[in-house]
């Protein structure tokens, strides 16, 4: 259930991320953990996003509307509290420019709501999903990479990291499309930023996608790789390659092929993960690395 009045940028990842996970055949004798053994936090975390949806969907059309006016993040709004001349600036370019005609009526709409910047929709947004296949499939990828990161960092670690996720996505949303006003959605920075942390250590040996054809040692005992190590694992370089293609395509066709009903804000994907990759090691708890059998 949607908003007929409303339309809004949606945070989707591409469905095959999920798969990664299986994609290395162990030889040998291993561990093999229960298939759903997500920590805890992983859980709640998943079911309060399930909830907060079903909340929205179930209720009114005039408090939907409400709901993403006030805790939707929009770039626009951001930056005319910033800056209030650029609110001047698009007023008058409306007179000649349609597509400024657009921007100054969602300008003029949402401030009529909120009548303030919204700091909070910085964090907020990524509660807030724009079907049950958007809510589902964030869920999906949040149980994929969440766990190990999850058991790396431990609980308070990872919720604290998610957040910066989540407000990095924002503000690279904002840094690429200052006005404007079309309200953001989804948690899919926040996994964003969980794919960039865990790009750090899963192909290293012994973890779930490293190359070695050994027993697997704990996560937490993987030794993490360097950005520039990053570069130098094969795997790794493609996992990259693949995910920036794959963004970059869902951002530009999402809704011509039918993925999304909504355009979908891949720089906001880029800005989630990037703050992962580069701030993993301020969240990684100091373990000694025990070498992988």
């Amino acid at each position: 259930m949607r908003s007929s009045k409303f339309s809004f940028k949606a945070l989707v990842l591409p469905k095959g991320w999920s798969d990664m996970r299986s994609s290395e055949p162990w030889r040998g004798s291993r561990h093999r953990e229960p298939i759903f053994n997500a920590p805890a936090v992983i859980v709640i975390l998943a079911v309060l996003l399930v909830v907060i949806y079903a909340a929205f969907a179930w209720a009114p059309l005039w408090l939907q509307e409400a709901i993403i006016r006030e805790f939707a993040f929009v770039p626009g709004r951001l930056t005319v509290a910033c800056w209030p001349t650029s609110a001047i600036d698009l007023l008058n370019r409306a007179r000649t420019d349609p597509a400024a005609l657009a921007q100054a009526r969602g300008m003029l709409s949402l401030r009529a709501a909120s009548g303030g910047a919204g700091l909070w929709t910085l964090l907020t947004y990524a509660f807030l999903h724009g079907s049950w296949t958007h809510v589902l499939l964030n869920t999906v990828w949040l149980f994929a990479f969440g766990p190990p990161v999850a058991r790396r960092f431990g609980p308070a670690r990872l919720v604290l990291f998610m957040a910066i996720a989540a407000v990095s996505s924002a503000l690279a949303q904002w840094a690429s499309a200052p006005m404007e006003f079309v309200p953001l959605i989804g948690a899919s920075g926040s996994v964003s930023g969980l794919m960039g942390a865990a790009t750090r250590f899963i192909f290293r040996p012994g973890a779930p996608l490293g190359s070695t054809r050994c027993q697997r040692a704990d996560i937490e005992a993987v030794p993490a790789d360097t950005l520039l190590g990053i570069f130098a694992e094969p795997r790794a370089r493609l996992f990259l390659g693949l995910w920036l293609g794959s963004n970059f395509i869902l951002g530009a066709f999402a809704q011509p092929l039918g993925v999304s009903d909504s355009p979908v804000a891949w720089v906001a994907h880029l800005g989630g993960f990037s703050s992962g990759l580069l701030l993993f090691a301020l969240f990684d708890r100091k373990r000694q690395a025990r070498s992988p059998n």
